[in-house]
């Protein structure tokens, strides 16, 4: 099915040199996100949600938890895009378990994508 090719693991990095390589893989995998249309899409929504808040007077704490709820999104999307990547990685044609993982990956996303529009609606509708 897939041919594995064991390569030697790389010595880890300690300390500062592991905060800093942390850091790296986080932003590599923000800039992998971005090819994705749907996240550029939330990106959008996220930013139009921000203007409404701050056009309707939100308060400090309605914009901190629009906040934290959208960056649930991002990673709700992260993984969801994660788990796409593997799937179509192991199941190249259909397979009935590669549809149910990219259909429960992509109800988690919706779930969070109606949370902030919910959230940001409260926001301002009080």
């Amino acid at each position: 099915m897939t041919d594995r090719i064991d390569l030697p693991r790389p010595p880890q990095a300690q300390g500062a040199r592991h905060l800093l390589a942390s850091a790296r893989h986080s932003l590599a995998g923000l800039r992998r996100l971005l090819q994705e249309t749907a996240f550029r899409h939330e990106l959008a929504g996220g930013a139009a949600g921000l203007a409404l808040l701050l056009a309707g007077r939100a308060s400090f704490p309605e914009i901190l938890g629009a906040a934290v709820l959208f960056l649930l999104l991002v990673a709700a999307e992260a993984l969801n895009t994660a788990i796409e990547v593997v799937v179509d990685h192991l199941a190249p044609g259909w397979a009935e378990f590669a549809r149910d993982a990219k259909d429960l990956g992509s109800l988690a996303v919706l779930c969070l994508i109606l949370a902030n529009v919910a959230f940001v609606a409260y926001a301002i509708l009080g």
